[in-house]
């Protein structure tokens, strides 16, 4: 017996107020339907099946690199309707999981106890209980505790508006049984759809055993259905991360402003201050200091580093003890290496930084190989386009740049090489040499400045 896992995605979201279809919008920085995806392959399934309709277009397209079988649902006929797309691919001893493209943060561990509760031929159904059920179906129970239906919100009434137990949709059944009970489902009802819930009435008429499995924490469970409803999860999200952050030993300042939307991942002893954001694959190691409104994305930093604030780092590799910042932009493809500083208001693209070098102020180098204890002055760059290609500047170690230089790749100064003060340079420069390229110094004696009316009659 297999596991087949069916994702229902198919849904418009029209409270969403957009044009994005609803499982595409972002809980952590991905859409909902990879988070649903990425957890049921947590379960080694035999296969995942993606049930899309509207907007499906932009479904496969912004979720391609997801591993799974993408079927289409021509038309929204309920989610019995979706479900009986995906049978074709599924054989009748096959354990059918069905989970949502809009229920982002369903854990492993509850689809595992699910898994392991339902009964050999029977149902079994994730069950919540709520203060506020409004909107949901209601779990209808006989005098002894069974499941015997569940009646959507629409068709509920009387007592059954007071039952707080819901049904969440998440249901375990072998797909023989849904090959039997989905062509018997009616759409007689307030939505005129084919509900999957359906098939519970059917299975105690038939005496298929059915077993429900309560959610302990009702976030795991909860949908998205408009903006509100997505902000709300956000925060839970972020807070369940903040949460085991610290429990890995690190020190954040302040466990309500950090987002993190991707793969994080810290060592101990860290300091995270305030509104920091994370995003895609992020390692920083242990004893490291992350100032106040840093981001990081796709990026791996090393033991003891130092990221002053306001610096926005993405696709680098920050080595052991450097310090960033503030204020410091560090492109995708730049290595700063051990020990190195890179100061405020500086910007490196595609660089190397060597060890022990620093590159204090007001700076930018693209397309650099730097070697060891350099010191590049303020307001140093490397001209690195001619406006159709690329030019690499190599600087060797223990060189010393003096502020106000321009680089004009492709370039070598070669190790101990000293460059001036205001200089352009525009040829390789020698080991050990002193480099001086400025325009000759002129002072003009006896000359005054503009008058009011002349500065007047320039501005004319």
């Amino acid at each position: 017996m297999g596991l087949k896992v069916v994702v229902l995605a198919a849904g418009k979201g029209k409270r969403m107020a957009s044009t994005l279809p609803k499982v595409l919008h972002l809980i952590g920085g991905k859409p909902m339907l990879q988070h649903v995806v990425e957890t049921a392959f947590s379960l080694d399934p035999d296969d995942v099946i993606v049930i899309y309709g509207s907007g499906g277009h932009q479904v496969k397209s912004r979720c391609s690199s997801l591993n799974v079988r993408w079927v289409e649902q021509e038309e929204q006929l309920g989610t019995g309707h979706a479900v009986m797309q995906a049978l074709p691919f599924c054989a009748d001893e096959d354990q059918v999981l069905v989970l949502y493209g809009d229920v982002p943060l369903i854990s492993t561990r509850l689809l595992r106890q699910l898994k392991q509760d339902t009964l050999p031929g029977g149902v079994g159904l994730v069950v919540a209980d709520l203060e506020n059920p409004a909107g949901f179906g209601r779990i209808v129970r006989n005098e002894v505790g069974n499941i015997v239906a569940i009646v959507e919100h629409k068709d509920a009434k009387g007592w059954q508006l007071d039952i707080s137990e819901i049904n969440t949709g998440i249901i375990s059944v072998e797909a023989g049984f849904l090959r039997k009970a989905l062509p018997q489902l009616k759409n007689t009802n307030a939505q005129n759809e084919y509900y999957l819930t359906d098939i519970i009435a059917l299975a105690v008429s038939q005496g298929v055993p059915i077993s429900g499995v309560l959610a302990h924490d009702n976030n795991e469970v909860s949908g998205v259905n408009d903006r509100w409803q997505q902000v709300c999860l956000e925060r839970y999200y972020q807070q369940r991360k903040a949460r085991n952050l610290t429990l890995m030993g690190v020190h954040l300042a302040d466990n309500e402003r950090i987002d993190i939307r991707g793969d994080l991942l810290v060592g101990t002893d860290s300091f995270i201050d305030i509104n920091c954001i994370f995003e895609g694959n992020v390692t920083v190691g242990s004893g490291c200091f992350i100032g106040a409104n840093v981001i990081l994305k796709n990026t791996t930093i090393g033991d003891g580093v130092t990221i002053h604030p306001n610096s926005v780092i993405e696709g680098a590799n920050i080595q052991s003890s450097a310090t960033v910042g503030p204020f410091a932009r560090i492109r995708p493809d730049t290595v700063i290496e051990s020990n190195a500083r890179v100061g405020n208001f500086v910007e490196i693209k595609k660089t190397t930084l060597g060890y022990g070098s620093r590159v204090n102020h007001l700076t930018y180098l693209g397309d650099a190989q730097i070697g060891r204890n350099v010191n590049i002055g303020a307001g140093t760059i490397t001209c690195n386009y001619d406006g159709h290609n690329k030019f690499k500047t190599t600087i060797g170690d223990s060189v010393f740049v003096g502020s106000n230089s321009s680089l004009v790749a492709p370039l070598t100064l070669a190790q101990g090489a000293t460059v001036g003060a205001g200089s352009t340079i525009t040829r390789d420069v020698p080991s050990d040499t002193l480099v001086v390229s400025r325009a000759e110094q002129k002072n003009v004696e006896g000359w005054t400045r503009p008058s009011s009316k002349e500065k007047a009659d320039l501005v004319k």
